[in-house]
């Protein structure tokens, strides 16, 4: 098995999201970090997210986000649940990005002429985001594990747990869960 992708802290968050804040594109990189974190969506369904799929028509980010099942990796159709903080979120970056045609992708890229990202650009621009941003063995799956670790430490059933990332069997969401100290702590003063 390879190398999981590390699983960032509250303080290594709030590190990348202190660096984006002073870069271009601020906004869109804001609500890209926290939609990994806050949805554990992968890589590659943020980068088939079109405008139309997230905000409804009269401009107002929906509550619940449909992948389709041509981009998902399980190729099976799932719902992404929006909560409130990443709504929010997600609402300021559509407040100031509208393209002209909302089948057109949620996230932009830099690139003229590109449809917003595909799954590989999308992981790069996360590599580099991770690095200059200072936290080291971070990747584009860095916010999936991280949302699925959290949601385990606040005692969410596997069972659930593999319903909201789309996996087909609850191992494979149990080796999503990063063991750590505190949660060893945590879990020893409840006895």
């Amino acid at each position: 098995m390879s190398k999981q992708a590390k699983t960032l802290n509250t303080e290594e968050l709030r590190r990348v999201l202190d660096y984006t804040a002073t870069r271009k594109h601020s906004i869109r990189n804001r609500a890209l970090v926290l939609m990994s974190f806050y949805s554990g969506c992968r890589v590659g369904e943020l980068s088939s997210l079109t405008y139309a799929d997230v905000v409804d028509d009269e401009g107002k980010v929906r509550d619940e986000i449909r992948l389709k099942a041509e981009n998902t990796k399980t190729k099976e159709a799932r719902i992404v649940f929006v909560n409130a903080k990443l709504k929010k979120e997600l609402q300021q970056y559509a407040n100031v990005y509208k393209p002209l045609d909302s089948k057109l992708k949620f996230f932009y890229s830099q690139k003229r002429n590109s449809n917003g990202y595909n799954a590989n650009t999308l992981t790069q621009f996360f590599h580099y985001l991770y690095k200059r941003a200072g936290v080291f063995g971070a990747s584009s799956h860095s916010g999936r594990r991280t949302f699925i670790t959290n949601l385990a430490n606040k005692g969410v059933s596997v069972r659930l747990l593999a319903s909201l990332a789309g996996h087909r069997n609850i191992s494979t969401t149990q080796a999503y869960i990063d063991v750590n100290d505190d949660m060893k702590r945590r879990a020893v003063e409840l006895v």
